[in-house]
């Protein structure tokens, strides 16, 4: 759907990888070398495995979610998401847990034995012949276990991902599915942004988790391996050490328990956040001219710090687990060996090194892993309640377990077929077979003989929610039958739309039943598209049929807009059709239902966005001609169509006034040609230019031409269709992506963000110290055990007190060049020191790392929100919600919670790495040679693998963006689809982009762990070394062995994981670098006026506006779309702005609010306008704009966000715009909840709303940017009133979508191509016949132009009189 050609990709080299490929990672070879000479660019992803296919998966877990659907309801008991996962997964992820817990249990618990024998090898005091080969034998196999437990590891770390990036595949395509089915009531619960955040944050929680799943039973079970070896080595001592360990467990539950609690609270605010970034980033055009940047930069960062404020609680739990490995094992060593030696024993290196390995065992998978899997599986647990809540909300008809029968013969099957016919509402295939739905859900099959299509609605009553006040449609009996045109008409607020949400079964019943007969299409009231081409907008999935489209082109007066378009109908329209005009979007939304083959149109007032002789011809061509042997309802504010329409409903109040033909409504004794007459008054020119977002301006940046000349008659936009299907498709400006290397610019930016230098060096000291401490303590105990072997053990015959004799030690004077004074008590005060200062140090280095790090993400947040918010509106033209969503939920997701664990463990890594290596040298200078060789080995590998995976992390976000850009566009579209039946089609090209992303993810963990791999190789290879060396010299020292392979077994690991998690900060840092770019966007100009040119408080005084020289565009390489315009406005005066689409007319406000490039002077009251700070000039201007935006939040902050007006001011502005009785029923009154985008209001309403907003600002000057478009007549009238009696004192710019709303004006400005062609007195422009305007009244037919005439020359006349 979003494009017409699916680029081809590479077959994966993983499908026909062999055995040894494949344990090799050999089939990464290609890529790598890719990867080295350039950077990867979305072409070289390969095709998605079948095994990952998200059609696949999603299908897999969505029949394990019914499943547990229907079992729970049948039991009685609440669904589990938990449940369907381990069905699904469970058996896998169990089976690997358990195979890799016994690979490293077994192999690891023989590891020290191996080691004590070889230490005994060297030991002078054993028997064991030097000369034989024994030794060498235990080093293999040392070695072999070595080998063996890293293997394991890689290849547990891989299918652990893998099944972890399989679940949230499968539960992502779960989430989007559920979303196409939510009813209205729980989209009001809901926003698009938690959607988001579920699907940036929470379902990652897979990729991150499972793999430490298992470590939740092999920490126990280690324990107890390790206990029964560690009592057999130092016997009754062992047990203070494991009893340390123990405890130790019930302080890492319960932290791990408030971890989840934070992640809980977390969550909330993040889902808070993003709601909240989706409301500003699609109303931001909105806000700027309201200068309501500052409240809502308040909103965010309230919000922001409330949520690092959690964030920054969890991470200090978090990372003091994960700091405690480096101190708990060595806590727990230091009171095993001194109970050791407490009760009268002597150690020896095998013993303490045997003792050493056991508790590095333990310190692995009990103090690091276990720990982190506790954290990291209470926060998974979170994240599914949340999905589970989600996947548990009200379905479109209460499409729930509690429609299916409870008898015991009902079936798995059964409820899959009900479930799927009523989730349709009135499905495709119901209409075929002419079923009908009825409202207690029963299907009647009927033939299509024996009925006739139509609708038929009985007493049908209806709200959208049980706490609302009044119903929405109440009592509606209605019988459309076939082939009937219907019109319906109303005041805002009547219930017309919700007539037709309640036909589409969008609407819950409360009473009655409505039954429809045959296949539906709709078009909605506010155009919905989505980023595709036009063609792909208007086919939506229907086949292509040639004809009928070409057909559809005509009737719909489309032909010209295509030959404007630069790749014709193949142009790309941006999000939310963002690239193209009001009028432009309504027809193609108009020509989508048209072009559907159905039996019945509903079309929801879709004249209002169109000039007045395309609305005509719309109404002729299309909806009377073309559609005349279809059933059709129409809601319509144009009323001058109703002589020409079969039957007529008039609405008010929810309820059906009177129904009709329009001579048997004039001939009854109903008043309704008073009706109509009052109607009349306002509405005879209904549509005239009324094109929502008339945008030269957003037409221009990229795809769309000037209007051609606006002479052309409405026959010449309706010739047959002729131009090239076959253009070059256009291709849309991709999402910015950086190359190369993440500069040293980026940590530099990262790392100031998070404090000042005096921090950052005390948490560099604070990093040192703590390794220095921890190999201090390593070095220390080798030391202590040369002690005991060389001088304590030979004076054992003599008579001392165990812990306070003295000796002094020259039998080390070899080592020691001055002996000191050293008894065992000082060995032991020393060695304790060591390890408690060393947990005092690490509590510090956790808290200022943690500071730094949250510091860092929050104001790196601020400063990308404070870019954004001040960003040109060209940006937002060329960017989709999606990309810009994508840095505020997946981006400052990784920053908050990935980034600092993996500078953590970095930084852990890296300087245990650099004492184990100071340590080696120490020991065996001989091992700086194969260090070096090793070093130089891995760095290589570093760059290979960072050149390659760096390219694929930034892929990978990349085409993370266009899932939640495709997300976004279906909820905001979500009626128009399912109308469409076209869930399916939606639901696939979710797959299409969740495939590619899972083509860069995979790849991604691929790189990682093949770089893992080859790494563990490299060290395995070493610790051979190290092991082996030692054979090759008479001098060996056993503690000095037992010291070198231990340090050496540490390398193993803690380098591979080192390596990978610098290349993983590496990786994450890519979100910093995304932030960072959206910081540096193109900016507005100040928003505050310079001292010396500020403006006086109470200007403007007049109103006068002044254009000289002027022009404007809105990207610099771009041509200019207003040319020269000079004219002056007068204050007070009246002004309106009429023009076809692309005259300029919307590009005019742009102009008075610089949204755009000026190049000339405005001069408000002779003060130039662009010498002003932007909230200078702004705050002074007020606009009612085309689209009415309002935000969630209640009506209060939507009138008044600063707090700045009593209540009386705006309970005078509500009763001004005829809302306070509406408002004062709602049961907080002011303080009522406002949903997202105002969606608890009429589109009507929400325009008074708009107006109410003015009048409360009060302004000099106001701006109606086409305001009445979809209101009704009387709504219209009301709003005209008011602006004549509310702003009689201000300077009025009107831009027109009715000609008798302007007619009655002191002057109207005429636009076209972006220049001023008239302006003057509507009935001097009236005296030229071959002028526009009077051309534009022509065309509105031989009645509505007589009136109009006469309006203007009555106006005229009053104006001449008054002077």
């Amino acid at each position: 759907m979003d494009s017409d050609i699916k680029k081809k990709r590479p077959p994966h080299p993983r499908a026909n990888a062999n055995i040894f490929e494949i344990l090799t990672f050999g089939w990464t070879f290609k890529l790598f070398n890719t990867g080295r000479k350039r950077d990867l660019e979305i072409n070289d992803l390969y095709t998605t495995l079948s095994s990952h296919s998200s059609s696949l998966l999603g299908i897999a877990l969505e029949k394990k979610w019914k499943e547990e659907l229907y079992h729970s309801k049948k039991r009685d008991r609440q669904p589990s998401l938990l449940r369907a996962l381990f069905q699904m997964f469970g058996t896998k992820i169990m089976f690997y847990g358990i195979l890799m817990s016994l690979l490293e249990i077994i192999p690891g618990a023989y590891q020290p034995f191996f080691l004590g024998c070889v230490i005994a090898h060297f030991d002078p005091d054993t028997q064991t012949n030097k000369s034989s080969n024994l030794g060498i034998y235990y080093g293999l196999c040392l070695f072999g276990t070595v080998m063996i437990k890293n293997f394991n590891f890689v290849v547990y770390d891989t299918i652990s991902m893998h099944l972890g990036m399989k679940m949230r595949v499968s539960t992502s395509r779960l989430i989007y599915n559920k979303a196409l089915r939510l009813s209205k009531t729980a989209l009001g619960e809901t926003t698009a942004g938690q959607v988001v955040n579920l699907l940036s944050n929470d379902v990652n929680r897979f990729d991150t988790s499972i793999y430490f799943l298992p470590y939740i039973w092999t920490g126990p079970m280690q324990t107890l391996v390790v206990s029964f070896f560690l009592w057999r080595e130092i016997g009754v001592s062992s047990i203070f050490g494991i009893v340390l360990i123990i405890i130790f467990i019930p302080l890492q539950g319960w932290l791990g328990k408030i971890t989840s609690e934070f992640r809980l609270k977390i969550a909330i605010l993040t889902d808070k956040r993003v709601r909240l970034m989706n409301e500003i980033i699609s109303g931001l055009k909105v806000i700027k001219m309201y200068t309501w940047e500052k409240p809502f930069e308040y909103l965010v960062k309230n919000v922001r710090k409330n949520e690092i404020r959690s964030i920054k609680k969890s991470k200090y739990i978090g990372t003091f687990l994960i700091s405690s490995w480096l101190f708990h094992t060595r806590v727990a060593l230091f009171f095993s060996i001194f109970s050791y030696v407490f009760f009268g024993n002597f150690i020896t290196a095998q013993k303490v090194f045997v003792v050493t390995l056991y508790y590095n065992m333990l310190q692995v998978s009990m103090t690091f892993f276990f720990p982190k899997s506790i954290t990291q599986i209470a926060e998974l647990l979170i994240s599914i309640k949340r999905l589970q809540s989600f996947l548990l909300y009200e379905e479109k008809e209460n499409q729930l377990m509690d429609r299916i029968e409870d008898n015991e013969s009902a079936t798995i099957a059964n409820y899959n077929a009900n479930y799927k016919i009523k989730s349709n509402g009135v499905d495709t295939s119901i209409g075929l077979n002419h079923n009908i739905v009825l409202e207690n859900g029963d299907i009647q099959n009927n033939s299509q003989e024996s009925i006739e299509l139509g609708i038929i609605i009985s007493n049908a009553t209806a709200k959208w929610a049980n706490t609302q006040s009044n119903f929405s449609i109440q009592n509606i009996n209605l019988n459309v039958k076939p082939s009937k045109l219907v019109a319906v008409i109303g005041p805002v607020g009547a219930g017309k739309s919700s007539l037709i949400q309640a036909i589409l079964k969008e609407l819950p019943l409360c009473g009655g039943h409505i039954s429809v007969h045959g296949v539906v299409s709709y078009a909605s009231q506010e155009p919905w598209l989505f980023a595709s081409s036009v063609r792909q907008n208007i086919i939506f999935g229907s086949p292509m049929d040639e004809k009928r489209y070409s057909k559809v082109i005509q009737v719909c007066a489309l032909k010209i807009d295509f030959e404007q378009l630069p790749y014709g109908d193949k142009t790309i329209v941006g999000e939310r059709g963002v690239l193209l005009s009001g009028g432009q979007k309504a027809r193609i939304n108009l020509a989508r239902a048209v072009y559907k083959q159905a039996d019945i149109y509903l079309l929801d007032d879709p004249l209002s966005a169109v000039d007045t002789h395309v609305g005509k011809h719309l109404f002729e061509k299309c909806i009377k001609s073309y559609l005349k042997e279809k059933t059709c309802i129409l809601i319509t504010h144009q009323l001058q169509y109703l002589s020409n329409v079969d039957h007529i409903i008039l609405m008010e109040n929810a309820k059906i006034l009177a129904e009709g033909t329009y001579l048997s409504l004039q001939t009854s004794g109903f008043d309704f040609t008073k009706i109509l007459e009052s109607f009349l008054e306002t509405t005879i020119s209904d549509n005239e230019s009324k094109y929502k977002h008339v945008d030269t301006k957003r037409t221009n940046p990229h795809t769309i031409l000037q209007s051609r000349n606006s002479c052309h008659s409405t026959e010449s936009s309706t010739d047959e269709l002729n131009f090239e299907h076959d253009q070059n498709n256009q291709i849309e400006i991709p999402e910015t992506c950086s190359n190369g290397d993440i500069s040293i610019s980026i940590y530099s930016s990262y790392f100031s963000a998070g404090g000042s230098s005096k921090t950052l060096y005390f948490l560099l000291f604070i990093c040192i110290f703590t390794q220095v401490l921890a190999s201090g303590g390593d070095f220390w105990i080798s030391f202590w055990v040369n002690l005991e072997e060389s001088v304590f053990r030979k004076s054992n015959k003599m008579d001392y007190n165990i812990l306070s004799a003295t000796y002094i030690v020259s039998s080390m004077a070899h080592e020691i060049s001055n002996p000191p004074l050293i008894s065992r008590q000082s060995c032991i005060i020393i060695f304790a020191i060591l390890t408690f200062s060393l947990i005092v140090v690490i509590l510090m280095r956790t808290a200022t790392l943690v500071s730094v790090c949250l510091k860092a993400s929050f104001n790196l947040h601020n400063a990308m929100f404070n870019a954004i918010i001040k960003a040109t509106m060209y940006f937002f033209n060329t960017n989709s919600t999606g990309r810009i969503l994508n840095r505020f939920s997946k981006d400052i997701g990784a920053i908050d919670e990935l980034l600092p664990l993996a500078l953590l463990d970095c930084i852990q890594t890296g300087f245990l790495v650099l004492g184990i290596i100071i340590v080696l040298v120490f020991l065996n200078i001989y091992l700086m040679l194969p260090l070096i060789i090793v070093l130089i080995t891995v760095f290589k590998l570093r760059i290979l693998y960072l050149s390659t995976s760096r390219s694929v992390k930034r892929l990978e976000g990349v085409t993370r963006s266009p899932v939640f850009a495709h997300l976004n566009a279906t909820i905001q579209g979500l009626t128009t689809i399912r109308a469409f039946n076209a869930e399916d089609i939606l639901l696939k090209e979710y797959d299409n982009h969740q495939d590619l992303h899972s083509s860069a993810w995979y790849l991604f963990i691929s790189l990682s762990r093949a770089f893992g791999f080859w790494l563990d190789l490299v060290f395995i290879m070493f610790v051979g070394v190290v092991i082996f060396s030692y054979f090759c010299t008479d001098d060996a020292n056993g503690s000095h062995v037992g010291l070198a392979i231990t340090q050496a077994l540490g390398l193993v690991g803690f380098c591979q994981y080192g390596m990978r998690q610098s290349a993983e900060l590496q990786d994450q840092m890519t979100s910093v670098e995304r932030v960072l770019e959206y910081t540096n966007l193109p900016q507005e100009s100040a928003f505050e006026t310079p001292p010396d040119d500020k403006p006086p408080r109470e200007w403007p005084q007049k109103g006068q506006i002044e254009f000289k020289n002027f022009y404007i565009r809105y990207c610099l390489n771009e041509p200019h779309v207003l040319k020269n315009l000079n004219l002056k406005i007068k204050s007070t005066e009246k002004i309106g702005i009429v023009g076809r689409t692309g005259a300029g007319k919307s590009s005019l406000i742009s102009a008075l609010f610089r949204l755009a490039h000026n190049e000339g002077s405005i001069l408000i009251d002779d003060i130039d306008i662009n010498k002003l700070g932007l909230h200078d000039l702004r705050s002074k201007i007020s606009i009612i704009p085309q689209e009415p935006v309002l935000f969630s939040g209640t009506i209060r902050t939507n009138l008044d966000p600063f707090n700045d007006y009593k209540d009386d001011t705006l309970w005078n502005a509500l009763k001004e715009v005829e809302l306070k009785d509406i408002v004062k029923e709602l049961p907080l009154c002011l303080d009522s909840k406002m949903s997202e985008g105002g969606s608890n209001f009429s589109v009507g309403q929400r325009q008074l709303i708009c107006l109410a907003r003015a009048i409360v600002r009060n302004n000099k000057i106001l701006v109606l940017d086409e305001a009445t478009a979809n209101v009704d007549a009387k709504t219209d009238t009301l709003i005209q009133r008011t602006i004549r009696n509310k702003f009689r004192s201000c300077t009025v710019l009107t831009i027109a979508h009715r000609l008798n709303t302007v007619m009655d004006s002191d002057k109207v400005l005429v636009m076209n191509s972006g220049e001023i062609v008239e302006f003057d007195h509507p009935y001097n422009l009236l005296q030229k016949k071959r002028g526009f305007l009077y051309q534009m009244v022509k065309e509105t037919g031989q009645d509505t132009s007589y009136m109009l005439h006469s309006v203007a020359a009555e106006n005229y006349k009053i104006i001449h009189l008054s002077r």
